[in-house]
């Protein structure tokens, strides 16, 4: 994290940790209009005249799509096809960022490095040179048309303006993340805050689970194939752009088989959130691997938490499935906001 922007915001009352980002005292209401800090999540630089070609080979969606307006959801494979980590996928400037949790930044900085060999392609780490937060609800869309001359319409879409990267991510709730250096930003989060209330990075990752978007953790890599997490149904699979690591499985998911896990959205009446990769149970399970594991949790503000979980698909039919063992909270299942496709 940038030490300016951590100064900045222990000023304006956060708690500040490398790993949870900014944490703001909480009224305990959930407010219509938010600001937040998004500094738990990393980011890795790749520039370099072979930036693009270095990407197309290491990872799931096709680079070649990072148009001027658009960026993308992504994930990095093991020779197996089991995801690694997954991450946004963006140009600003001269280079191609990738934003994904601390622990899954830190290895594929160690990764990638690895593929380089003779392209002409740098791989570094973003995260104290830049500076990300979202700005979410119903004012958010009213809020940025007030500073900026353009402002992403579509989710995936992407606007650069006066050194700032906008990105419109998908959510039921309006929001979007800005990207730039912090003397910038600094400014733009006082201007924004004259309206916006500073909230904690939390309520950000709710918004992405609500999304039916997963976030890879480091107790999930290797965990799962792209289609296990939903990956090709919020457009971050690629199967007509070529080879890359783990291709060979991806593909064959697709066009061969079929999977026997999906991810599921539900929530539990629990007060404790159960942790990515923590286990879950069903009578039904015939795998010997279990029912599942949580992909992520986070509290509901009205109580609760809400859940991401890959689920043997006969254990979701069922409607009997739970955390860790036949005594732990039951998962109520809620509708995910795309639709499952014939695999």
């Amino acid at each position: 994290m940038n030490s300016e922007w951590r100064t900045f915001l222990q000023t304006h009352s956060a708690s500040v940790s490398e790993n949870d980002g900014a944490q703001f005292p909480q009224s305990g209401t959930d407010p219509a209009c938010a600001l937040i800090d998004l500094s738990h999540l990393g980011l890795i630089s790749v520039s370099g005249e072979d930036a693009e070609t270095f990407l197309q080979g290491q990872v799931t969606n096709d680079v070649r799509n990072l148009t001027g307006e658009q960026f993308q959801i992504s994930a990095c494979c093991s020779p197996k096809g089991r995801m690694l980590a997954n991450f946004l996928c963006f140009r600003r400037q001269q280079e191609i960022l990738l934003q994904l949790p601390r622990d899954t930044q830190q290895l594929l900085l160690k990764r990638l490095p690895m593929f380089i060999l003779m392209s002409r392609v740098k791989v570094t780490d973003a995260s104290d040179r830049l500076v990300c937060f979202g700005v979410l609800g119903e004012c958010a869309e009213v809020l940025l048309r007030d500073r900026f001359s353009r402002i992403p319409e579509r989710v995936w879409e992407r606007v650069e303006e006066d050194g700032f990267t906008l990105l419109r991510p998908p959510g039921a709730t309006q929001r979007f993340q800005l990207i730039g250096e912090p003397d910038g930003m600094m400014a733009l989060w006082e201007q924004l805050a004259e309206t916006a209330k500073p909230v904690s990075s939390d309520r950000w990752m709710l918004e992405n689970i609500r999304a039916g978007v997963p976030t890879i953790h480091g107790s999930n890599s290797e965990a799962f194939i792209p289609q296990m997490v939903n990956m090709q149904l919020i457009e971050g699979v690629s199967f007509t752009k070529g080879c890359y690591t783990g291709q060979e499985v991806v593909a064959r998911t697709r066009y061969l088989g079929k999977v026997k896990r999906r991810m599921y959205l539900a929530r539990i009446d629990s007060a404790r959130c159960p942790l990515p990769g923590e286990g879950l149970y069903s009578p039904e399970s015939q795998s010997g691997q279990g029912a599942g594991r949580v992909v992520d949790a986070q509290h509901d503000p009205d109580g609760g938490c809400e859940l991401l979980a890959v689920i043997e698909i006969a254990c979701h039919d069922a409607g009997d499935v739970r955390i860790v063992s036949e005594a732990g909270e039951p998962l109520i299942f809620q509708t995910l906001p795309y639709s499952f496709e014939d695999n």
